[in-house]
C-alpha cells in the first residue's frame, strides 16, 4: 500500500510527514495511509487500519505518533488532524466526512 498524498508538490514539512508514515507503513502492510496540507499552518492524516479493531484511541495514537518522534518539533506541530479508524468506524465518522470534504481554510 502506499501513501496518498492529496498534492503533486509537496513541501518540506510534509515530505518529513510522509516519510515518518512510511516507517509505520512498513510495519503495517494492510493500513491507508492519506495525508495533505489543508492551511499554511495545518496537515492532516488519516491512517484507516483494520488492526485498530479492540485497541483504544490512546493506542492507536500511542502507535501512530511513536513514527514522528525521530522529527523536529515544528514539524509535528503542523499536524493538526490525526483520524486514526477502523474501515467500519471509516463509513460511520462524522471526521472522515471532514477528511473526504474539507471546509476551505481561510489562512
Amino acid at each position: 500500500m502506499t501513501i496518498k498524498l492529496r498534492t503533486s508538490r509537496p513541501d518540506k514539512l510534509l515530505k518529513e510527514i510522509v516519510a515518518a508514515l512510511r516507517e509505520y507503513e512498513k510495519k503495517h502492510t494492510r493500513a491507508q495511509i492519506e495525508v495533505y496540507r489543508h492551511s499554511s499552518v495545518s496537515i492532516r492524516i488519516r491512517v484507516i487500519n483494520p488492526e485498530f479493531k479492540g485497541q483504544s484511541r490512546a493506542q492507536r495514537e500511542e502507535e501512530v505518533w511513536r513514527a514522528f518522534d525521530p522529527l523536529p518539533d515544528e514539524t509535528v506541530a503542523e499536524v493538526s488532524v490525526l483520524l486514526l479508524l477502523t474501515p467500519d468506524e471509516a463509513t460511520q465518522s462524522f471526521a472522515n466526512v471532514e477528511f473526504e470534504n474539507p471546509v476551505p481554510s481561510k489562512l
